[in-house]
């Protein structure tokens, strides 16, 4: 049998991704939204958007609750 290897969670993974900053709110500043709000619109119905933008409101998603873990943390 062959085992299966345990792989480290990369805890660095963000610094890593090739990320743009500035163009998921760019996408809502066009439609006259914040893009909190178009997370929420995103997330709600991802089928109306295209791939790329369902990937940028989860990673938006994932880092606005990292912060707020971050802050909570420092207080």
């Amino acid at each position: 049998m062959a085992e299966k290897k345990k792989t480290k969670k990369n805890k660095k993974w963000i610094q890593e991704a090739k990320i743009k900053e500035g163009t998921f709110t760019a996408k809502a500043k066009r439609k006259g939204i914040t893009s909190a709000q178009l997370q929420e619109n995103v997330l709600a119905d991802p089928d109306k958007y295209d791939e790329k933008t369902v990937k940028q409101a989860r990673l938006r998603q994932t880092l606005v609750g990292l912060n707020k873990r971050k802050k909570a943390k420092a207080e």
